[in-house]
């Protein structure tokens, strides 16, 4: 059995997120943009947490409090409250970083990394070398450049502005994610200075330290620019969207699913997937959701929350939210589903069929033009078209309960709180205020009257 890195060294781990984001253009801190419905810093901290027991420490910086509160499963906060650069920003959590442990540093506008990358970056790092995770690029515009000696051995890295033509050319480059020994840091982060063309402490300006004092620099190589990319603005941000839910849908794919189109479904949260399931296109999965086997989702539906059973079908354009769905349902097309609601097996909702924090029974069905809201249908109802549900009088919610095959007529009104028991039958477009016994017929409609000889109004010119 082999140890995970963190069964032999304590590591603990800086995530970098004081920055604003000026080139977002938003008052939301940038690490607070989302991918995949998380904030991007949240990415970054799932990541690092999957490498074992950590201690995890964030810099904050920019709206310092709305960072902190937003992020969640960090040991501490700590604020730069001024950015002047990487090192300065590593700077200020130096006191608190173990003096036996190993650093690795990360950055919150990072989203992608991931735990298998650092777990080699992390096993790389000793008290005779630190490790450095680069990235060759065909296009190093932007980016510190990793030079090297005659032996292939990292010397520095030089920052864009302060390289010369000739280290312009290199394309192997600095992702900023390092990984290196507390002591060493806290010997040399004192020693950083400003002199550069951006007025910073770079934090990369260590390693040019580490190979002064005959420290080892190892590079890694990330396996994709995609996974070290940063996100500066909101193309970027798309960018890396597109990316993150590619790697979704393969994984999806890979494990059986079937997607009519991979680049057309949006996971947003956690989507477990049982067996034999197709998704259509512009689907949007939200929070956490369950899909049994043979599950059948179609076009266009947002799914939140939820939990949908064996065999059951979703047809095209439905919204599900905070709902659960037994085996063998199908629910749709138009349909929406609000918070609260259940459904046992073979249930069925229709077209343009609303349902609120309601129960419905195992072949209950409401196929067409209805809202149903806070009730209790029973097994095998049937609840017609243009049927609602009047569960609110203003100031309070009211309870529904409609016994075993109990059918409702088409355009009915069910003034709540009202019980309708088992067989119970409402005539088509009935008001209905009291409650109706088993095996009874109600109806409550106004008297018809036909006048003859009417004229029918006509415009005035």
């Amino acid at each position: 059995m082999t140890s995970s890195p963190s069964d032999v060294a304590k590591i603990d781990v800086v995530v970098l997120a004081a920055g604003k984001g000026t080139r977002m253009y938003s008052t939301k801190p940038k690490v607070l943009h989302t991918i995949g419905g998380k904030p991007m810093a949240q990415h970054v901290i799932d990541a690092a947490k999957r490498l074992g027991d950590v201690a995890l420490h964030v810099v904050v910086g920019h709206q310092a409090d709305l960072v902190s509160s937003s992020l969640q499963c960090a040991e501490s906060f700590v604020e730069q409250r001024e950015q002047l650069g990487t090192g300065h920003a590593v700077a200020q959590v130096l006191p608190i970083l173990r003096e036996d442990a190993i650093t690795l540093i990360l950055y919150g506008d990072v989203p992608l990394i991931q735990t298998q990358t650092l777990e080699r970056l992390v096993a790389g790092c000793t008290a005779q070398s630190m490790t450095l995770l680069t990235v060759t690029l065909d296009n190093p515009q932007g980016y510190g450049r990793i030079c090297r000696n005659t032996d292939n051995e990292v010397t520095s890295i030089v920052e864009q502005k302060d390289a010369d033509p000739e280290q312009l050319l290199i394309n192997e480059v600095n992702t900023g994610i390092m990984c290196i020994q507390q002591s060493c840091l806290a010997a040399w982060l004192p020693l950083l200075s400003n002199s550069n063309a951006q007025n910073e402490y770079y934090l990369t300006d260590v390693v040019a330290m580490a190979v002064a004092q005959g420290i080892g620099v190892t590079s890694v190589d990330a396996p994709s620019p995609e996974e070290v990319e940063g996100v500066n603005n909101k193309l970027q941000l798309g960018a890396l969207e597109r990316c993150y839910q590619r790697r979704l849908a393969d994984a999806l794919m890979l494990a059986g699913t079937t997607l009519a189109d991979p680049a057309r479904v949006d996971i947003r949260g956690e989507l477990s997937v049982g067996q034999d399931v197709f998704i259509d296109v512009n689907t949007v999965f939200s929070g956490n959701v369950t899909l049994g086997d043979n599950v059948s989702i179609g076009s266009n539906c947002v799914v939140s929350n939820s939990s949908i059973g064996d065999n059951t079908e979703l047809l095209a354009n439905c919204v599900v939210d905070q709902a659960t769905l037994a085996n063998d349902c199908i629910i749709g097309p138009f349909a929406r589903l609000r918070p609260g609601s259940t459904f046992a097996q073979k249930s069925k909702v229709g077209n343009f069929v609303e349902v609120k924090n309601s129960s419905f029974g195992e072949g209950s069905k409401a196929n067409h033009l209805a809202y149903v809201g806070d009730a209790q249908v029973g097994a095998g109802s049937n609840i017609g078209a243009g049927t609602i549900t009047c569960n609110y009088d203003g100031a309070n919610k009211h309870k529904t309960r409609l016994g075993k095959n109990v059918f409702i007529g088409s355009n009915s009104t069910l003034v709540a709180p009202l019980d309708i028991a088992d067989n119970g039958f409402v005539a088509a477009g009935s008001t209905i205020v009291k409650t109706v016994l088993a095996d009874s017929l109600a109806v409550a409609r106004g008297r018809q009257k036909n006048i003859e000889g009417w004229t029918r109004p006509s415009k005035k010119s």
